[in-house]
């Protein structure tokens, strides 16, 4: 028997399932067709295990330099397949936590996949949703008045670098690992890149990086970039940047692999263990039924408006699907605003530029905003205050006083433009800045707002200050 329903949404990620209790709390008949496990990319094979890898490596890494705060604590052995059994606790703890708000929101959920059909006998339009249920279960129908697409992404790979588990991996594979390799080599030196190069080289793996790109997190600041890129090889990674991977060139024996890279003209061959492929996501939009609608694809993602419809109205799409920030943060908001503009409420369209960006790496990188050089190519008459975390008491009392904090401002009417921070622990001090750009702060503000001592803070405030060239530390 088919169900009816006011929305349906197709994927229960955390752009899915945040849209799916902001449904429930506005009175819509709500259900969720998740073909995995509620939490979807985020909780199970990106944001949280990774992170959670990211905080054993944190502690290994300080652990071995304890004597410096001096704490002798002796033999210092990685027990990693506790580190594994940790990371699954926290995810099944999350998992446990997202099943309990569904039930809270009588939220109705279908564990199968889910396939738009075109106009049929239950609907004039397509829409009704077609569920291949999991364990040989009967399919189901459901009826939606509405339905948001938030099927998420996948990692990409490259032309013959096909992704076997053994020798070549994706974070996917990169995530279940039950020992360490002794050695690896990642290609991309983006966001992901970078944290699986900063996690793996703090447990002791040699890691060398391999970036297409002149510059390793090329989405960041150019100044972000630098320093980063002067912290990591400090720490003992290899980055080669301007880098062209030959797949062609690939071999495997059985404890290795090598590959080469065309470096300003010239072959060059790296071995190790195992590669890392991390060049991206690509669109999850297969095997869903795009093909019975009129909705439209472009460079692999979904198209929306600014209130996230498709070219069908009554479908929006929300998340990777529709590229840009693919974020689970930004795509909680996107479905936040899907599902409030269904209901009538008059949402306040997202202005991406005020979306805060976190790089859990060692060091962290955070920004928010435009870069330096985006503001001028945007025609801003820039004006820039840096302060680093070199003056700061807090970063030398925890030991980590690389990094700095970078504010881009507008000369004409003082607004700042963009806040940039590399250092330590700055993942948590960006909401800050993030503020200040919803606010239109300007320097003069952040740099008034008392800033408590001895704080990490303190360096937003003397970056501040420091774009009228009146910082008091340096």
């Amino acid at each position: 028997m088919a169900q009816e329903y006011d929305l349906v949404i197709l994927g229960g990620g955390t752009g899915g399932y945040v849209a799916a209790i902001r449904a429930s709390q506005l009175g819509l008949k709500t259900a969720i067709v998740e073909k995995g496990k509620l939490g979807g990319t985020c909780l199970h094979k990106g944001c949280i295990p990774s992170k959670a890898l990211l905080r054993s490596a944190e502690v290994f890494a300080t652990a071995k330099k304890s004597d410096e705060f001096g704490v002798e604590i002796g033999d210092i052995q990685l027990n990693f397949p506790r580190v594994q059994e940790r990371k699954e606790q926290i995810v099944e703890q999350l998992h446990r936590g997202v099943q309990h708000l569904m039930k809270q929101g009588k939220i109705d959920v279908y564990e199968g996949n889910g396939t738009i059909l075109g106009p049929s006998i239950f609907s004039p339009m397509p829409g009704t949703i077609s569920v291949a249920m999991k364990n040989g279960k009967e399919n189901e129908m459901l009826i939606p008045k509405n339905v948001i697409i938030a099927t998420g992404s996948r990692p990409r790979s490259l032309p013959g670098l096909d992704i076997d588990g053994q020798f070549i991996l994706s974070s996917d594979e990169a995530l279940q690992l039950k020992e360490l390799p002794q050695s690896i080599i990642i290609v991309g030196g983006g966001v992901i890149g970078v944290e699986w190069a900063s996690m793996l080289n703090d447990f002791g793996v040699v890691v060398t990086v391999i970036e297409y790109a002149d510059r390793i997190v090329p989405t960041e600041d150019h100044e972000i970039s630098k320093e980063a890129e002067r912290i990591l090889k400090k720490k003992g990674i290899k980055i080669v940047t301007k880098a062209k991977v030959l797949s062609e060139t690939l071999e495997k024996t059985d404890n290795q692999v090598s590959i080469s890279a065309e470096i300003k003209g010239e072959k060059q061959t790296f071995s190790a263990e195992k590669i890392l492929v991390s060049v991206g996501r690509l669109a999850n939009t297969e095997n869903i039924g795009l093909q019975n609608t009129e909705i439209k694809i472009e460079k692999g993602f979904i198209e929306v408006n600014e209130y996230f419809q498709t070219e069908e109205s009554h479908i929006y799409a929300i998340g990777d699907v529709i590229g840009g920030l693919q974020l689970a943060h930004v795509a909680s908001h996107e479905g936040i605003v899907a599902v409030e503009h269904i209901a009538n409420e008059k949402p306040t369209p997202i202005d991406y530029s005020l979306i805060s960006k976190c790089i859990y790496s060692s060091p962290e990188m955070a920004s928010v905003g435009f870069t330096e050089n985006e503001a001028k190519e945007k025609g801003y008459n820039v004006k820039v205050g840096k302060f680093s975390f070199r003056a700061i008491g807090k970063a030398l009392v925890y030991g980590e006083a690389d990094g700095f904090v970078k504010i881009v401002a507008d000369k004409d009417t003082n607004d700042i433009l963009g806040v940039h921070m590399i250092g330590p622990h700055v993942t948590d001090m960006i909401s800050e800045a993030g503020l200040a750009r919803v606010l239109d702060a300007t320097p003069w503000e952040v740099a008034h707002t008392i800033h408590p001592h001895p704080s990490l803070s303190e360096a937003i405030g003397e970056a501040a200050l420091a774009v009228d060239g009146k910082a008091i530390h340096s």
